[in-house]
């Protein structure tokens, strides 16, 4: 009997898009996504200094519906929702398992007190849906009520002259909800008869929007875009933006065997009120009480060689010898050019240490994220 064919890979909407850009499309997370269209230093500078755009449409969008979907998010995140109380504001949470691992960050939007929406990561999304499903038995009927957004596709325009263009492309009537956007914040617009979510968000460290738009309409919007001048960029770009800014990567910086608290999320954590049971806070608690003895450091490399991820962090290389820590992400950064990399190492590190690349031993200096954000280098 011949062996079942592997399912192919998932495309977005604009996968003819990037084709036609000569694009260079790789496997990320079973789907296949475009890596660059060229030079992905050119297409990171981009961003830093100009504007680029990112299909993000791989990206999985929950809506929770119902009168109960507040209280229902409320125990389901680490982070609380109640902080959110003007439509259209967005929240980054960690969503945990009973021991305090992280199974997923996501971003979360008000959008009225009977719908909320989720944005996930794309190679979460089995075990999220799963995740989500199981956390709904118990609740009545119409209490809350969950619903994938498959029809719905997303793109990141990111960079200081980002928002700029987009207000250009935009029709009038939508002007005044889109300037008025605060940081983090959304706005439910119609176009053409359909509803786009145009929130300032991103993942680089720039000023930029967030835009979740029907898939029927994101053709013609990624051509605009193209024509108005933006720099089409892909995941290479997209990943060295977002750890000079020292944003975490699921898989990388943190995972189900990682809680908030090592993974130096902790200000994703809401504490108060105390009497706020969501799932994974006794075990963070436990955790907090207990004494967390690691943290999440940015490394500056200063000898020669390029940091990555799973390489040993020596903190100290004499008698008394604190331990060892570990990149977490690693990567050239075109900004500083240089290695950098998140790290998660003991929490009494100095200001300098010793990084594993192959058979050396390379010097790297110890800073606080961000490495760069807002078009400069922080450090």
């Amino acid at each position: 009997m011949a062996d079942a064919q592997t399912a192919p890979n998932k495309r977005t909407p604009l996968y003819a898009e990037h084709q036609a850009l000569n694009a260079r499309i790789v496997d990320f997370g079973g789907w296949d996504m475009p890596v660059n269209y060229g030079s992905q230093l050119e297409e990171h500078h981009a961003v830093r200094q100009n504007q680029g755009m990112f299909d993000v449409s791989h990206m999985t969008v929950v809506d929770v519906y119902g009168d109960g979907a507040r209280t229902w998010l409320r125990g389901l995140l680490a982070n609380d929702v109640n902080k959110l109380t003007v439509p259209g504001k967005a929240l980054y949470s960690c969503m945990l398992n009973e021991n305090g691992g992280v199974i997923d960050d996501l971003i979360v939007y008000f959008l009225n007190e009977t719908h909320f929406r989720l944005v996930v990561n794309a190679s979460t999304r089995d075990k999220d849906l799963a995740w989500l499903e199981k956390q709904l038995p118990g609740m009545e009927k119409g209490i809350v009520d969950l619903q994938e957004r498959p029809e719905q596709a997303m793109v990141a325009v990111q960079g200081p002259n980002a928002r700029a263009t987009v207000m250009k492309l935009l029709p009038l009537e939508c002007h005044e909800a889109v300037n008025a956007l605060k940081v983090f914040s959304g706005a439910m617009v119609e176009i053409d008869g359909e509803d786009w979510l145009v929130a300032r968000t991103g993942y680089t460290g720039e000023d930029g929007f967030e835009i979740i738009l029907p898939e029927t309409h994101v053709v013609k919007f990624w051509r605009d875009l193209l024509a108005a001048g933006v720099q089409p960029c892909g995941l290479g770009a997209r990943d060295t933006l977002r750890l000079e800014a020292g944003m975490a990567l699921y898989g990388q910086d943190m995972d189900e065997t990682i809680s908030p608290l090592q993974a130096g999320l902790n200000w994703t954590v809401a504490w108060e009120p105390q009497d706020r049971d969501f799932i994974g806070r006794k075990a963070l608690e436990t955790q907090k009480s207990a004494g967390i003895e690691v943290k999440t450091v940015g490394l500056i490399l200063e000898g020669k060689g390029v940091l990555r991820g799973h390489q040993a962090v020596i903190t100290d290389d004499g008698e008394d010898a604190q331990g060892e820590g570990i990149v977490t992400s690693g990567g050239f950064s075109p900004t500083l050019d240089g290695s950098i990399a998140l790290a998660r190492v003991p929490k009494n590190i100095g200001e300098s240490c010793l990084v594993q690349i192959r058979k050396n031993q390379v010097p790297a200096r110890v800073v606080k994220p961000p490495f760069a954000r807002n078009g400069k280098a922080l450090v």
